[in-house]
């Protein structure tokens, strides 16, 4: 399944592992949070680099001591609607200082391609039999937000109060 990374689809060079799936010696691999739980010891032994899959639900505190061990955080939404994915993300990069990769996983919609990365998604998988090219015009069409971000733009809003008081 092709990410989108920047508004555009590339390869995902990560696999995904069923609990019952076996270790493979090498490659990036993405675990659940049991799993990693379980196995933290010997999954961070491994020379290629392991990522956790955790639901919207999980408290960002309960991954920040495994921070620096985890090359990609993959947030499940269960359905778009759900929001506490993009709070997760935002306290990872925000109150954790997280810099690796945060990607959305699950049912996400194309419009909510801006808001995910102005919530510190570093990708996102589209869902399965969804085009990623979807998310890529999402990504180009969309120019102004309201919301303030993780990054360094400054939202519409926050614009027009800055003219008014001048």
């Amino acid at each position: 399944m092709p990410l989108v990374k920047d508004g555009q689809p590339v390869e995902n060079t990560w696999v995904t592992l069923g609990d019952g799936d076996a270790v493979p010696a090498d490659g990036a691999i993405i675990v659940t949070l049991a799993r990693w739980t379980a196995d933290k010891d010997a999954l961070s032994t491994r020379t290629a680099p392991v990522g956790v899959e955790v639901p919207g639900t999980t408290p960002a505190a309960d991954l920040a001591a495994d921070l620096g061990r985890l090359g990609v955080i993959a947030i499940r939404f269960p359905i778009f609607r759900d929001g506490r994915g993009f709070s997760l993300a935002r306290d990872l990069r925000e109150r954790h200082g997280y810099g690796g990769e945060i990607r959305a996983v699950g049912h996400t919609l194309p419009d909510q391609y801006q808001f995910l990365i102005r919530c510190g998604f570093s990708t996102v998988e589209p869902p399965d039999g969804k085009d990623p090219a979807l998310w890529a015009a999402a990504y180009r069409s969309i120019t102004v937000a309201y919301q303030a971000s993780i990054g360094e733009e400054t939202p519409l809003g926050l614009l027009r109060r800055r003219f008014v008081g001048s």
